[in-house]
């Protein structure tokens, strides 16, 4: 198969609780488009609709509301002063939106375009099994292999850390520990020379952080959100009562990760033997603030692991490592 098929014969993609991401190898380069997996419904008529259509915002109508989605859905919410809603919960569909699935889809269509795939190679991300709760990954994974199959994709999920992986550790031929941190899980993966040993995720991400302080603080959490991603960041003092919450509930979510890899690495049966340290890479929304990799590299030195790591460095682009890893295994099948 020629470079040029190949180029448009694959798509990565990170079906992530807080965004969805796509990726596609152009040339030599991997591109990459975002959509927020979320949105907003507003009163119905029939004028609001054609403005809408007008300025090309993603959106249904029904009889009595209009649904925006994506990107745009965040900038509605914030003129009527309304929470944007999730299709997805804690990394899998939301069981408590009737139209979860078909929201999905929709915002799938808008990175990857209006034409159906033509038996195109898709690689989606699905999480671990989370520690301590009952989720229903393997029924989240099937659904959306279905609705890719129908729109006309060869489809198969990859692990959410594995993905990571594969998108961070081509140096070292794919052994290390990838770690995810997004909006409804923080995902894990171990895996030596690409074959997974074990994965699994933590109920607590970006979406923890933000309820938790919002509701300490009584501040809406799309509000806790916005000064998160803007102005958070963990060195120096936090004069900032919303600051100091936030910086609180990341140590929460800090050890909880460290302390579930530890036990991790206690329950495997057949470790692997290891000849030399390996790599550890975060990545993910909730692993951008400044001073976070610093942090975390901290409780890590201070716990005790049966392995060596060599380094604990920030992936190069965090909010892609996931679609980047998703398209490597996609390609891998051409």
């Amino acid at each position: 198969m020629n470079t040029d098929t190949q180029a448009t014969s694959a798509i990565g993609l990170d079906v992530g609780t807080s965004r969805i991401v796509a990726a596609r190898r152009q040339d030599k380069d991997v591109q990459f488009q975002t959509q927020l997996n979320a949105f907003v419904t507003i009163p119905y008529s029939k004028l609001t609709q054609s403005v809408l259509k007008k300025e090309r915002i993603p959106h249904m109508a029904q009889e009595s509301e209009i649904t925006v989605y994506g990107d745009e859905s965040e900038r509605f919410a914030n003129l009527f002063h309304k929470e944007t809603r999730r299709p997805m919960l804690r990394g899998v569909l939301n069981p408590e939106e009737a139209d979860s699935l078909g929201l999905v889809q929709r915002i799938v269509i808008l990175l990857t375009g209006e034409e159906q795939g033509q038996g195109q190679k898709v690689c989606f991300s699905v999480p671990a099994p989370p520690l301590g709760a009952d989720v229903e990954v393997n029924r989240h994974e099937s659904e959306l292999k279905s609705m890719l199959g129908k729109l006309g994709y060869e489809a198969r999920g990859i692990s959410e850390g594995l993905a990571v992986i594969y998108g961070e550790l081509e140096n070292s031929n794919y052994t290390g520990i990838g770690i995810s941190c997004g909006g409804g899980l923080c995902n894990v993966c171990l895996a030596y020379l690409s074959v997974p040993v074990f994965s699994f995720s933590i109920p607590k991400g970006g979406d923890f952080i933000d309820s938790s302080v919002a509701n300490l603080r009584g501040e809406p959490a799309t509000r806790i959100r916005t000064i998160k991603e803007e102005s958070f960041h963990f060195n120096g003092h936090f004069a900032n009562k919303i600051h100091q919450a936030l910086a609180s509930y990341y140590e929460d979510m800090i050890q909880a990760l460290v302390a579930s890899l530890k036990d991790q690495f206690a329950s495997v049966q057949n470790m692997p033997k290891l000849n030399r340290p390996i790599p550890l890479v975060l990545s993910g929304g909730s692993a951008i603030p400044p001073g976070f990799r610093d942090r975390f590299e901290k409780t890590l030195r201070e716990t005790e692991l049966p392995v060596a790591i060599s380094e604990v460095r920030l992936a190069t682009s965090p909010m892609h490592s996931t679609a980047r890893g998703a398209l490597v295994a996609a390609l891998s099948e051409l």
